[in-house]
């Protein structure tokens, strides 16, 4: 199982160096080295597929065979690890909710302190606003978990 950790990792360092490679010394247009290019990447991309699936496959049976570790420390219910699911929401809900709210706040924000520099602290009061969706999530989820 381990080579397939191992060609896993070869796999995308080799993406990676392809990609930092080429964003330094890009191809030029039309160039017959680009239909090369593709297919190795292609190719690379198929073989990290090809490992995960293989990794999971090998992982499953090698999950299966191994004694159960949970019985000493307890098993959870199925009622207890849709709870501990349901307390985690909020704070997922929130924080993509947050991301929303940043992303436009902050872009305004940077073409207003262009223009005028002297707003800068209120468009921090917005910026904190924005974020405190995500604060509030958490909260939610600190005080669920206090509940079980």
């Amino acid at each position: 199982m381990y080579w397939l950790l191992a060609l896993m990792t070869i796999s995308l360092l080799g993406i990676i160096a392809a990609g930092i490679y080429f964003e330094f010394r890009p191809l030029p247009a039309g160039s017959p080295a680009d239909r090369w290019l593709k297919g190795g990447v292609g190719i690379n991309l198929l073989t990290f597929v090809g490992a995960q699936v293989g990794l999971v496959a090998l992982g499953i049976q090698d999950v299966m065979a191994e004694p159960a570790a949970t019985e000493a420390a307890g098993e959870i219910s199925v009622g207890m690890g849709l709870a501990i699911i349901g307390i985690g929401i909020p704070t997922a809900l929130a924080t993509v909710g947050a991301g929303i709210a940043v992303g436009p706040v902050g872009a305004a924000s940077l073409a207003v302190i262009a223009e005028k520099p002297e707003i800068f602290g209120r468009t921090l009061v917005y910026l904190g606003l924005a974020e405190g969706i995500a604060i509030y999530g958490l909260v939610v989820t600190i005080l669920l978990l206090g509940r079980i």
